[in-house]
């Protein structure tokens, strides 16, 4: 049950964000950022990859993947098409994983300590939801702000 609206969500958020880099008017503001904006659109993409490759594709789904995780910050003028493979990619990833998983498990301690404390894998992929979404109303402000 969990597990179906976390595949909805997931793919729901992960299809905005290419959504998003879709709109934008030049490809090159994909990557810009100005005083006061820590992260291009392209590095909270490269990261939002990152993380749910490693966190959910790797951790629950077991996948084949090895984190970079300053790259994700660092790499600079990936172009769009390959962005937008990627975020494809990761929705099919996350969506295999989760389809896979027995609500079962989800009580479960997640695999990884990630914080301070231990938490179940039904925490842990909450907030794995609501990172992508902030990050995406991020993306949507950096393309709203910078692309014109």
């Amino acid at each position: 049950m969990l597990t179906d609206t976390l595949r909805k969500l997931f793919a729901r958020d992960l299809s905005r964000l290419q959504h998003e880099l879709q709109q934008y008017q030049n490809e090159h503001t994909i990557w810009h950022f100005e005083k006061g904006i820590a992260n291009s659109a392209g590095n909270l993409c490269l990261h939002l990859v990152g993380n749910l490759k490693t966190y959910i594709g790797v951790e629950l789904g077991g996948v084949a993947y090895t984190r970079n995780r300053d790259l994700e910050f660092s790499l600079k003028n990936v172009p769009r098409v390959a962005l937008l493979d990627s975020l494809r990619e990761t929705s099919m990833v996350v969506d295999t994983a989760l389809a896979s998983l027995p609500e079962t498990e989800l009580q479960k301690e997640y695999p990884l300590l990630v914080f301070e404390e231990k938490t179940s894998t039904e925490y842990f992929l909450v907030h794995l939801a609501a990172h992508l979404a902030y990050h995406l109303g991020q993306v949507n402000y950096h393309r709203r702000l910078l692309d014109v």
